[in-house]
C-alpha cells in the first residue's frame, strides 16, 4: 500500500506569516527521506496554503510522485495540464471551511466535471475523484472517466468505533475495484485509527497529512511518515495498528 503525504499544513504555516519558512518543497524531501510514496497538495483557488511556485518547484524536486488535488475550474485545471503530475484528484471547494468537509457530489455539473477529467487525461495525466463511500458515488465516478477515486474518510475518522463508517468504506473499495478503478482514501486517518482502511485489500494507497504535520512538530517529519507507514504496514499484514 502506498502513502501519500499532504504537506498543504506546512505552506499553512509558512501563509501565517507570509515569509518562506517553513518550505514545503523541503517538507517533500523529508517526507520521502521517510518513506513517502508520493507528495499530495492542494492548490486552492484562493491560494491559502500551497502557491503556484510551490508547485513549479514540487515537480522538479520531488522524485516519487506528486498527486495535486484542485477544483474542477477552468484556469487551475490548464495549470495542472501545464504542470502534468503524476496524478490530479478533483477535489470539493468552498473558501469558507477550514479544510475539505466531505466528498466531492458528482451528481452535479457531471460535463464541467467529465470535462476537468478528460482535459488532465489528454495532458497524460492520471485522474482522480474524491468522493464519499457511497455506491452511487462511485459508480457515477466511473461514468465521468476517472481512473481511480480516493475515498473520504472523514466520517470513520470522527466515528471510528460504529462499524458502519468502515463497513462503508470496504463496500465502496469492493465496488470501486469490481468496476476497475484504482482505490485510494484519506482524511482525517492518523496513527491510532489509520488500522482497518489500511487493512481494506482493494485500497492501494493512502492520503495522509494533518496528523503527520502534527506528529513532525514533536518528533520531525522523516520520524513521523516511518511511523504512518509502519502503522499502515501492520494493519496490511493483519497485525494492530497501536492506540
Amino acid at each position: 500500500m502506498r502513502l501519500y503525504v499532504n504537506i498543504d499544513h506546512v505552506a499553512t504555516v509558512r501563509q501565517a506569516r507570509l515569509t518562506d519558512e517553513p518550505d514545503p518543497v523541503r517538507a517533500a524531501v523529508l517526507a520521502e527521506l521517510g518513506g513517502a510514496d508520493g507528495i499530495t497538495v492542494h492548490l486552492r483557488e484562493d491560494r491559502r496554503h500551497i502557491q503556484d511556485r510551490d508547485v513549479d518547484l514540487l515537480m522538479q524536486t520531488v522524485r516519487t510522485g506528486v498527486n495535486l488535488e484542485l477544483a474542477a475550474v477552468s484556469d487551475v485545471v490548464e495549470l495542472a495540464a501545464a504542470w502534468r503530475p503524476m496524478r490530479a484528484t478533483l477535489v470539493p471547494e468552498r473558501r469558507e471551511e477550514i479544510t475539505t468537509e466531505g466528498g466531492l457530489d458528482v451528481s452535479r455539473a457531471p460535463d464541467q466535471l467529465r470535462s476537468a477529467l478528460a482535459r488532465m487525461a489528454d495532458a497524460g495525466i492520471r485522474t482522480s475523484l474524491f468522493i464519499d463511500p457511497d455506491e452511487d458515488a462511485v459508480r457515477r465516478s466511473r461514468d465521468l472517466g476517472a481512473v481511480a477515486v480516493e475515498l473520504h474518510t472523514g466520517r470513520y475518522a470522527h466515528h471510528p468505533a460504529d462499524p458502519s463508517t468502515i463497513g462503508a468504506l470496504r463496500d465502496a473499495a469492493r465496488l470501486g475495484a469490481s468496476l476497475g478503478l484504482a482505490v485510494h482514501a484519506g482524511h482525517g486517518l492518523t496513527v491510532g485509527n489509520v488500522g482497518p482502511v489500511a487493512a481494506i485489500p482493494e485500497a492501494e494507497e493512502l492520503n495522509i497529512g494533518h496528523s503527520i504535520v502534527s506528529r513532525a512538530v514533536f518528533v520531525g517529519l522523516a520520524a513521523a511518515v516511518r511511523e504512518m507507514r509502519e502503522a499502515m504496514d501492520r494493519a496490511r499484514a493483519g497485525g494492530a495498528a497501536p492506540r
